[in-house]
C-alpha cells in the first residue's frame, strides 16, 4: 500500500510540473532568463501563421527609433535611455512593424470572413550583439517585406549567425524578439538592451486594437507623428 501511495505522489508531482511548464500564458520575467539559449539560424523557430495563409501576403516595415520607443512605452526623454550626444536609443536593435496596408487588410479580411479572419498583427524586434553587426545587416535587409518572406530572408538568411527567440502574445499583437550574434561567440554584448526590451514587452498591456499600436489618442494612422502644437484661442 505504501509503495502504491508513493508512486501516486510521484505521478501527481510530475504531472503538476508538466502542467506548469506547458502553461501557454506563462510570461514571467524569469522565463526568458532560463530559456536564453542560442541556436543556428536554420534551427531557430520563425514566425508562425497557423491556418491563416492570407496573412503571409501582409507587409511589415522597418521602424524608426522614435516608433520603437513609443511601441515599448518609453517616453522620448526616458531616464533608461542614454541621452549623451544625441545617441540613438537601442542602436543595435532593428524593429519591424505592420504597414498601413496590413492594418487595413486585417480589418477587411476580418469583415469578409464574417469574423473568422484573424485580427492579430506581428511585430519583430532583432537585437544584435553589436552596432557593427546591425549596420552590416541593415545594408542587406529590405525596408519593407511580406510576412511570408520573413523566415527565409531575415531569419534563415543570416548565415554564420545564431539566434535566441522570445515570443510574447499581447492581445491582438504578437511580439517576436530575436537576439542575434555571430556563430561560436560566447555571451551577448548587448545583454542590457535585450533585457530592457524583454522587460518592457512583458510589462505591456494587451493591445485591443492594433491600429492603436503606435497611435496617439486622436490618431488613426500607424505612422509616428508628434502631437500638434497648442493653438491659441481668443476668449
Amino acid at each position: 500500500m505504501e509503495e502504491k501511495e508513493k508512486k501516486k505522489n510521484k505521478k501527481n508531482s510530475s504531472s503538476n510540473k508538466k502542467q506548469k511548464h506547458q502553461h501557454p500564458n506563462d510570461q514571467n520575467t524569469t522565463k526568458y532568463s532560463s530559456d536564453f539559449s542560442f541556436k543556428p539560424c536554420s534551427d531557430v523557430k520563425g514566425v508562425r501563421f497557423g491556418g491563416q495563409f492570407i496573412v503571409k501576403s501582409f507587409t511589415i516595415r522597418r521602424a524608426r527609433p522614435l516608433e520603437l520607443l513609443q511601441l515599448l512605452s518609453f517616453p522620448p526623454n526616458s531616464t533608461n535611455i542614454n541621452k549623451s550626444s544625441n545617441e540613438v536609443p537601442f542602436p543595435s536593435t532593428v524593429g519591424f512593424l505592420p504597414t498601413n496596408f496590413t492594418i487595413l487588410a486585417h480589418h477587411a479580411w476580418h469583415t469578409l470572413t464574417l469574423g473568422l479572419g484573424t485580427k492579430k498583427s506581428k511585430v519583430l524586434l532583432f537585437v544584435f550583439e553589436s552596432e557593427t553587426m546591425k549596420a552590416s545587416v541593415d545594408r542587406l535587409w529590405p525596408t519593407e517585406i511580406p510576412l511570408g518572406e520573413v523566415n527565409k530572408r531575415l531569419i534563415r538568411g543570416l548565415s554564420g549567425s545564431e539566434m535566441a527567440r522570445f515570443k510574447f502574445r499581447k492581445g491582438c499583437i504578437t511580439f517576436y524578439v530575436y537576439a542575434v550574434r555571430r556563430a561560436g561567440c560566447l555571451g551577448f554584448t548587448c545583454a542590457d538592451d535585450l533585457r530592457t526590451i524583454l522587460q518592457s514587452v512583458v510589462a505591456l498591456k494587451d493591445f485591443l486594437d492594433h491600429t492603436a499600436m503606435l497611435a496617439l489618442p486622436n490618431q488613426r494612422s500607424i505612422s509616428y507623428a508628434t502631437p500638434p502644437p497648442p493653438v491659441a484661442m481668443a476668449h
